[in-house]
């Protein structure tokens, strides 16, 4: 490929993905807002900083670092874009569309129902449209609830909200440092981790009774190498034809169901 025509494909993305990103989600413009939107406490996303920045704008960042958010370093011109064009004084955030839930709130929701923990942690899946495909699929399968991690990932904006068909606002989706670290944390509590790639053994072949969560990789990479090592088991679907892979949100619903149908079976249960 011609590298200008790369390079201008790329710009174009970057461009795109930022006026999506920055329509997607509710906007705090300026160093005064953000300061006190970050210090009411306000259910913050991300903070943008200007790299090349200074003055208050190091104060923002330290709020922000005792509060443990997201803050990512950008330049003028992003800045300019998230903010639509409007003065942005270096700085601005993106507050998600409702208030994400603890890892406490999804076993308490299985808990209520009388359940096994049944809970799906997604690590890195950054398409929103696939994160609201899989927030779907996860209500309708009878999960009880979502893991995301801060960063690399999709978050709860408008178009997860519509991709859901409204399933994020029923089920408890929590947000994390990271991955590794909440399967430690399921792990002391007795839950089975299982990973999905192509080498692992076929879903319909074993069993996924009893408390689990399924991990589903990003888009591009799939499961991280740390995230891999600390599975319990590794599934795979049958892929029969040319193509290697599927879309991340259709293997999430195949290796959903087959525990609901597995499930099912167990407590003699037929799918509804």
């Amino acid at each position: 490929m011609n590298n200008s025509i790369k390079n201008s494909r790329e710009a174009n993305s970057a461009v795109l993905g930022s006026r999506e990103e920055a329509s997607d989600r509710q906007i705090i413009i300026g160093r005064n807002p953000v300061a006190e939107a970050i210090k009411s406490g306000k259910d913050i996303d991300i903070i943008y900083v200007n790299r090349d920045g200074g003055g208050s704008l190091s104060n923002i960042v330290r709020l922000a670092r005792e509060k443990g958010l997201v803050i990512k370093e950008t330049t003028q011109k992003r800045l300019s874009e998230l903010a639509g064009g409007d003065s942005h004084q270096g700085v601005v955030a993106t507050v998600a569309c409702a208030a994400y839930s603890d890892i406490e709130d999804i076993l308490e929701l299985a808990k209520s129902r009388g359940e096994d923990p049944f809970i799906i942690l997604c690590d890195g899946i950054e398409d929103p449209h696939n994160l609201g495909a899989i927030i779907r699929t996860a209500e309708c399968a009878g999960a009880h609830g979502i893991v995301l991690p801060k960063r690399r990932s999709a978050s709860l904006g408008q178009t997860v909200f519509k991709t859901s068909a409204g399933a994020a606002s029923w089920l408890p989706v929590a947000r994390v440092s990271n991955i590794p670290q909440a399967i430690d944390r399921l792990k002391e509590l007795g839950i089975w981790i299982y990973g999905t790639d192509a080498s692992g053994s076929l879903c319909y072949s074993t069993s996924l009774l009893g408390p689990i969560a399924l991990v589903i990789g990003s888009e591009g990479n799939g499961i991280g190498r740390l995230t891999a090592s600390k599975c319990d088991g590794m599934l795979s679907v049958p892929l029969m034809g040319r193509i290697t892979s599927l879309n991340a949100s259709v293997a999430a619903g195949v290796f959903m169901y087959e525990i609901l149908r597995q499930r099912n079976i167990n407590s003699g249960k037929e799918s509804r």
